[in-house]
């Protein structure tokens, strides 16, 4: 299992937001230092793909960035957010991984394709 460099970020800006700063400290020493997560990060040279990912998918840059993370290291995305149907890799749902009943929110509507400007 994996987490992206970009969702950790995303957490912690939020966390420290919310006045959090000591919970977002144990998040990461249980899921990155005692846990068995790896941190993915990407790298300049995969700017490309995140933007060809975009285009095609009609994903703004944070769903680009998770599926090209998962796609450059051979995982799975494991995800509430239908956007990642479209693709050719899929998404699993946490109730999916788990075995359990999906409930209404692991399959929410899929958002409309945004339209692009000329």
């Amino acid at each position: 299992m994996a987490v992206t460099e970009f969702s950790l970020y995303s957490i912690g800006i939020n966390m420290l937001r919310k006045k959090l700063a000591d919970r977002f400290i144990e998040f990461v020493d249980d899921v990155l230092t005692a846990g068995r997560l790896r941190l993915l990060r990407l790298g300049p040279p995969d700017m490309a793909a995140i933007a060809e990912s975009a285009r095609r998918f009609g994903f703004d840059f944070d769903d680009a960035y998770q599926y090209v993370a998962a796609r450059k290291h051979g995982l799975t995305l494991v995800s509430l957010d239908a956007d990642f149907d479209r693709t050719d890799r899929g998404r699993k749902t946490p109730a999916e991984l788990l075995e359990e009943p999906p409930v209404a929110r692991d399959r929410p509507a899929t958002k409309p394709r945004r339209s692009r400007k000329p």
